[in-house]
């Protein structure tokens, strides 16, 4: 493995393997998996990992994670091994969930579970994606793509958005915070942010834009425009619509629903406000406004959302089986 192929596979480590009993439990139960477990002294360079997994594991798991695949399969166009590929088919088949991270969309793509899909990796890699599985829908700007049981990533920490990302969906959006913010990232990047820095807006090193939108974060109950935002940063509307687009990959008015939806759900998680008033302290306006961008924007309704994700049976309910 090469450091960038460990680096990914840590991220899905740190996410999915050190147990977090105050945030959930039981939590998930990962193993890692080879296709030739290693013996022996390692490789001259780059690293191993010793395992006592093979792929038939990956035929029993409810959701099948890809780091990476090697890098002579994707610059040398090697072929991987028929029964690692296999294995992915019959873990679809058998109602897996299928996570890429980076380089890892090369195998799904192999297996065919990417064929009619968009799909997310690396920039670097997603022309070769393309040019080799010409049935997938190949992204090379998002962080990461979700189809349901199928979630591609690009490479690096997209990888970790994903993960953080997977969390939040099968255990709501307080936990994933949580685990954020003890990996020290940001909470939640959403997968259509941009791969890509905007290099035409100067970078500085007074990182002006955190106070005005931790100020923003902590005041999502009251009116909140760009013009206002600018001002309170000390800067024209126009440097701070680019300086934030920039940072975030969103417009402003798009960085404050989300960051409006992301409190409603957390409310809705830990409290027991009725909808109408987390809608109010989100900022959201009526509680018919926070169902129609719930529905549009997160899939279901609050009250489903709450059903699945707030204190109680309901969140005990949601997290019956989490292997990975």
């Amino acid at each position: 493995m090469q450091v960038c192929e460990v680096y990914e596979t840590a991220i899905a480590y740190a996410v999915f393997g050190d147990p977090q009993p105050d945030l959930a439990d039981p939590w998930y139960d990962l193993r890692v998996c080879a296709v030739t477990p290693p013996s022996g002294a390692g490789p001259a360079r780059g690293f191993s990992v010793r395992t006592t997994h093979g792929v038939e594991d990956l035929v029993t798991a409810g959701t099948v994670i890809v780091p990476s695949v090697p890098d002579a399969v994707v610059n040398r166009g090697e072929s991987l091994p028929d029964g690692f590929v296999d294995a992915l088919r019959r873990a679809y088949d058998a109602g897996a969930r299928m996570v890429s991270l980076c380089t890892g969309a090369f195998a799904l793509a192999e297996a065919g579970l990417l064929n009619g899909r968009r799909a997310a990796a690396h920039w670097l890699n997603t022309a070769d994606l393309a040019r080799r599985y010409p049935e997938v829908e190949v992204d090379d700007s998002v962080l990461y793509v979700d189809e349901g049981r199928v979630l591609t990533s690009a490479g690096m920490t997209a990888g970790l958005d994903l993960c953080l990302h997977i969390v939040r969906r099968d255990l709501g959006a307080h936990v994933a915070n949580q685990l954020a913010r003890r990996l020290v990232v940001s909470g939640h990047r959403p997968g259509g942010q941009s791969q890509f820095v905007d290099l035409s807006v100067p970078v500085t090193d007074d990182d002006s834009l955190a106070p005005v939108m931790d100020w923003a974060a902590r005041h999502l109950d009251q009116p909140l425009t760009v013009d206002g935002m600018a001002r309170r940063a000390g800067m024209s509307t126009r440097t701070f619509f680019r300086r934030l687009q920039a940072a975030t990959g969103m417009t402003p008015l798009k960085w404050l629903l989300h960051q409006r939806l992301a409190h409603a759900q957390t409310l809705l998680e830990t409290t027991d406000l009725p909808v109408e008033r987390v809608s109010e302290f989100s900022g959201l306006g009526t509680a018919a406004n926070m169902r129609r961008h719930f529905t549009l924007h997160v899939g279901v309704t609050p009250t489903d959302y709450r059903q699945s994700f707030g204190t109680g049976p309901a969140r005990r309910n949601g997290v019956a089986d989490r292997r990975a």
